[in-house]
This record gives structure tokens, sequence and C-alpha cells, in this order.
């Protein structure tokens, strides 16, 4: 008497299906989470010659878009108030660093002026940050 088909060869293709499910999956992931992962508000940044920094931990930073709007990361703030916001932010923050980006038509004045405020507050190191050389023919 014999049982089932009486073929007992193993199948040696690979189900791919699954693993398509998967990467979908991952895609759609990838895309809804990348534009949330964009930090500070979007500028024209200067150019310079200098590398880029590593750096393991986010930092705050402060920008200045071109209708000369302050933001501390994404939040607007009035040049006045600038001090004392950062006071009540770096309040619980162990590093006293921040990190500056103006746009390029920001006239050097209000640059100026909100380093200032910055380094009223205490602040004991201020980045700027700037586009390479080679991004911007790009």
């Amino acid at each position: 008497m014999q049982l089932g088909s009486g073929n007992d060869h193993l199948m040696s293709e690979i189900n791919v299906t699954p693993f398509v499910d998967v990467m979908l999956v991952l895609l759609i992931i990838f895309m809804v989470t990348t534009p949330m992962m964009v930090q500070g508000v979007d500028v024209n940044l200067p150019t310079a010659t200098s590398k880029a920094l590593p750096t393991d931990q986010e930092h705050l930073i402060i920008s200045i878009d071109n209708d000369l709007k302050v933001y501390i990361n994404d939040l607007e703030v009035s040049v006045e108030f600038l001090t004392q916001k950062l006071d009540a932010v770096l309040e619980n923050i162990d590093s006293k660093s921040v990190y500056l980006k103006a746009d390029k038509s920001v006239p050097y004045g209000v640059v100026v002026n909100v380093i200032s405020k910055i380094k009223k507050a205490g602040i004991e190191s201020l980045g700027m940050i700037t586009l390479p050389e080679d991004a911007e023919a790009s």
C-alpha cells in the first residue's frame, strides 16, 4: 500500500514572496521616517573649505532663515527672548554646546547679534554649520 503521491524529493526552489513582503514593509517604513529625520529649519547655507566634524550626539541647533526668523531646532523664537529660552532649554542638559545655522543672505549684523545672545546664555561651545564647497556645485 502506497501513501501519498510517491514523490518524496525535496523542493529546491526558494519562496521569495515572504522576502518581497518584508522588503516592501521596510521600504514603506523608511519612506515615512526619512522626512522626520531632518533637523532644524531649511536655510541656504554658505560654503566653506573645512571638513565635517564627527559627532556622536545630537546638539541644539539655532537657525536663522532668510526672513530673519530665529529658531531653536524647529521652534521659532524672537531674538529678544533667545537668551531666556536658551537658559531654560539648557538648564537640564550637561553639554553647553550649540550649532548655529544661518542663511547666507542674512546680514552679518543679525548673525553677530544672535551670537552675542547665545554667548550671553552661557554657551561654552558654538559651532557654525556650513556646506562643503563641493556640495554647492551639485
